[in-house]
């Protein structure tokens, strides 16, 4: 068949498509694609615009930067901090898959996740390049443009999110944004940087090499860096060193990040094609004649742009003074990280970060923009000062509050309401539980049930509950060359007596501590509530610690023991939820040298670092405690927290108890549609998404196999080899029961069953 037309005397258009849905949204980077599966799942269409062939934005094969946020490479204090819902259903699902950090298989994850949602039309290629307004402050459609396909889209809907990175449809709109740092006195912002620092962050290009089975030899093309020495940290570069881990490689930040975007792009290529001919060619290193480039970046990834303006604009002092707020519906907890204006060209560090005690709030009010009606932000845009967005703008932290964002587009279209109005207080507290329920752990917010729900009126009861008297002894040495510490759930005015055993290998003193932080919720060992001095031979031995003091509240704690070379105290292979060592060592990738020393007059805080150490590393410290441990009590099912906060906040079994159970009864029978079980993929876990790579697919804590029955003991549902954190059962019809039970089987030899919370409807 042939396509033939004739000559006209007019201009041809392309192919027009008109696509009408609830919400718009305007960038496939992870905070575009948390955004629009989590309104999806909520019931309202989704367009999903994406100006790239793949999905993930700076996580993608294009760019591959690892996903991360407020875990911060395990190198801070901010404990069981992995950001939750669809957010942890996609990292959980990439270590599942792709352990190794194949940026690759990320992409394929991404794209079967978004088109599995019916309520998502998915449009790759795609550029939107014009907005319509009916008014003044509302968009009323979209027009963009599909190389690929020579096809024009028109996109209306009530309602738009932008998280398009650099704000395309915010800037067109005609909405107020910011670009480059705010002056020290707009918001009394001690680290906002002066003009010789700069302003804006640059972007960085990252490649790969492999070693070939034969010598590979290397000319630089014309436009390459020739003289290496203009790059002030040349010398920390050699040829072992994986080019997405030079994320200093960085240029821009004296440009328009918007619009110089290709020349940024001219200049990173330059930069990296001579570096690589400085590794291949220079004659500094060693056995790189069959080293090869096997991919440089094309597109570079861009860490900042502009800014837009909401309700609320998040400040440095909100982030260092954890500062609460009514809207909270997101949380962050990268350090705030600023780098210099003139990336790989500047004498300075290549980044400066102060970190924070522990996690904070993120409001609603900064993801709405104040002067378009129907429009929100998402990603890196919200409404954060220069400063504040040195934390706010990594991907985890933006794809949390994306989906904050998906949510409450949802109650907006369901409810007839318009962004703004969602800030009254019975609406706020809507969507709040919505997206707690959705596995968000809002900081400091509990799930709250309504006067219809089933878990009000339930009854449960465990085959058994773990007590910890005894950390066994079984494990590993563990060498006092740095601090080591066990953080552990105590209980309000208990005084505590721990054993531990201990390896000198000359007579020493062990010194020892009890600790606890400023406020219960954060986990900095800076307030010490009694010290130990105890006198040791050469050898193994025990050592009994008697605290006289009390602990003044229900909180964790850590027993602290401060650095000896000469000792080493026996560790554990057991591993429980919610427990966890922690170690005064050193993380280099996030500015961490075991203390942060803030300079005077920062608004900065100076503590110590105390942070577990990656498994297969991080055995506990083996100990007996007296009096017991009690954290694990069932009643945590219900109590609307879905990870460890002031306590453990699960339920876990008794190790010896061979098949473990929970019951739950109600007074008369009730129809159950959905039952929902979070279990636990341990918060503390990174994740980073590609490159670094993990020592397991499935996290050893979580349960793999379950079964439910009803109280006719009928076997209505059975799940094998779970790995993934919420387990969200849905029944084609109601079950109509007065009882539930669930068995649930030990995920690993040395870790008794645990779950979180338990919501049914």
């Amino acid at each position: 068949m042939i396509i033939r037309e004739e000559r006209t005397a007019q201009t041809r258009s392309n192919r027009l498509i008109r696509l009408q849905a609830d919400l718009i949204i305007t960038g496939g980077g992870i905070s575009g694609v948390c955004a629009a599966i989590t309104a999806a799942r909520s019931g309202i269409r989704v367009v999903l615009v994406q100006d790239r062939p793949v999905l993930g934005g700076n996580a993608s094969s294009e760019v591959r930067l690892w996903i991360l946020g407020a875990t911060s490479h395990l190198g801070n204090n901010n404990r069981w901090s992995r950001e939750g819902g669809v957010i942890d259903e996609i990292l959980i699902e990439n270590l599942y898959r792709n352990k190794e950090g194949n940026p690759l298989i990320l992409d394929t994850i991404l794209l079967e996740k978004v088109t599995k949602e019916q309520n998502i039309t998915l449009l790759l290629d795609t550029v939107v390049y014009e907005v319509h307004k009916s008014s003044e402050r509302r968009i009323d459609h979209l027009r963009a443009f599909c190389s690929q396909n020579s096809t024009e889209y028109e996109l209306k809907a009530p309602l738009f999110c932008d998280a398009s990175g650099d704000g395309i449809v915010s800037f067109l709109a005609g909405a107020a944004f910011r670009m480059g740092a705010e002056s020290r006195d707009e918001f009394g912002e001690s680290l906002a940087p002066d003009s010789n620092y700069g302003e804006l962050l640059g972007h960085s290009l990252y490649f790969y090499s492999k070693e070939a089975p034969q010598p590979v030899k290397y000319i630089a093309p014309d436009y390459a860096l020739k003289d290496i020495k203009q790059i002030p940290r040349y010398k920390q570069l050699s040829p072992g060193l994986n080019g997405c881990r030079l994320w200093w490689i960085e240029y821009g930040g004296r440009a328009d990040t918007v619009h110089d975007t290709e020349q940024i792009k001219w200049e990173l290529w330059r930069i990296v094609y001579g570096v690589w001919d400085y590794i291949k060619n220079s004659g500094k290193f060693k056995d790189v004649d069959n080293l090869t480039l096997e991919w440089v970046g094309a597109i570079p990834g861009k860490r900042e742009s502009r800014r837009f303006e909401g309700h609320y604009m998040l400040s440095q002092q909100d982030v260092i003074q954890q500062r609460t707020f009514d809207d909270a519906v997101a949380f962050g907890g990268w350090a705030l990280d600023l780098h210099p204006a003139d990336g790989v060209y500047s004498e300075l560090p290549g980044c400066n970060q102060w970190h924070t005690k522990g996690v904070y709030q993120i409001p609603y009010r900064s993801y709405v923009s104040r002067d378009i009606d129907n429009l929100f932000f998402a990603g890196r845009i919200i409404s954060v000062s220069h400063v504040a967005f040195g934390s706010s703008r990594v991907m985890a932290t933006c794809g949390h509050g994306a989906q904050a964002v998906g949510a409450a587009a949802a109650l907006c279209i369901h409810h007839g309401l318009l962004p703004q109005q969602l800030m009254e207080k019975p609406c706020l507290r809507r969507l709040q539980q919505q997206l707690n329920r959705m596995g968000q752990s809002i900081p400091g917010i509990a799930i709250s049930r309504d006067d219809n729900d089933p878990m009000n009126t339930v009854d449960i009861t465990a085959s058994s509950t773990f007590t910890l008297s005894e950390i066994p002894f079984n494990g590993p040495w563990l060498s006092l060359e740095e601090g080591a510490g066990q953080l552990l759930p105590f209980t309000k005015n208990e005084r505590y007596q721990f054993r531990v055993k201990v390896k000198a290998t000359i007579a020493t003193v062990l010194r020892a501590a009890l600790k606890i932080g400023e406020k219960p919720f954060n986990y900095t060992p800076e307030i010490t509530l009694q010290t130990l001095e105890i006198p040791l031979q050469s050898g193994e031995q025990w050592v009994s610690l008697s605290f006289t003091t009390p602990i003044p509240a229900t909180q964790y704690g850590f027993l602290i023991f401060d650095a000896n070379p000469a000792l080493a105290l026996q560790g554990s292979q057991w591993r429980y939820s919610g427990i966890v060592s922690v170690f005064n060592g050193k993380n280099k990738a996030v500015s961490n040298d075991g203390k942060q020393l803030a300079p005077e007059n920062s608004g900065v805080d100076s503590f110590e670092f105390w942070c577990p150490r990656r498994r297969p590393e991080g055995h506990n410290i083996a100990m007996s405690v007296i009096p017991a441990l009690a954290p694990y009590d069932a009643a945590h099912l219900t109590n609307g927290y879905t990870r460890p906060y002031l306590g453990a906040n699960a339920w876990v079994a008794d190790p010896s108890d061979a098949q473990p159970s929970l019951q739950l009864q109600w007074d008369a029978p009730r129809d159950l549609h959905t039952l929902t079980l979070h279990f636990d993929t341990d918060f503390d876990h990174p994740l980073e998404s590609s490159l670094m790579g993990h020592p397991e697919d499935v996290i050893p804590f979580c349960v793999r196999h379950y079964r439910i029955y009803d109280d006719r003991g009928t076997l209505i549902h059975e799940q094998r080899d779970n790995y993934q954190t919420i387990n969200h059962i849905v029944w084609d019809k109601p079950i109509s029961t007065s009882a539930l039970r669930i068995e649930i089987t030990h995920p690993a030899p040395c870790i008794p069953a645990g779950l979180f919370e338990i919501q049914c409807s």
